[in-house]
């Protein structure tokens, strides 16, 4: 069983930078598409960015694509999300999974969600 831990979330200014890490235990988290979700209350949790395991391959919601880098570091069973120029509606609780599923944006082919990090931006 992979489970996941996000972390790096925290309280910034519109125009400051975060970088969140979602760190895995179980040594088949190599094998995984792991994505990275965003909820905000009263929303439904919405895609953000992912990051495939057999080639490398980055996918962007055309909210973040030119803001936010994905990335992952196999040795260390991380993988990181950089976020760049945030923006007061970039403001929500910040979800990692792997992919179980076809496709990539659905949340539903996501399963063993980590417990988020809050990610507050002041405008």
């Amino acid at each position: 069983q992979v489970q996941l831990v996000e972390s790096g979330g925290g309280l910034v200014q519109a125009g400051d930078s975060l970088r969140l890490s979602c760190a895995a235990n179980g040594r088949t988290f190599n094998t995984y598409t792991i994505g990275w979700f965003r909820q905000a209350p009263g929303k439904e949790r919405e895609f953000v960015a992912a990051v495939s395991a057999t080639d490398g391959t980055t996918y962007y919601a055309d909210s973040v694509r030119d803001r936010f880098t994905i990335s992952r570091d196999n040795a260390k069973n991380t993988v990181y999300l950089h976020m760049n120029s945030l923006k007061p509606e970039d403001t929500a609780v910040y979800y990692c999974a792997k992919k179980i599923g076809s496709g990539v944006t659905n949340r539903y082919v996501y399963n063993s969600w980590g417990q988020g990090t809050q990610v507050t931006v002041s405008s």
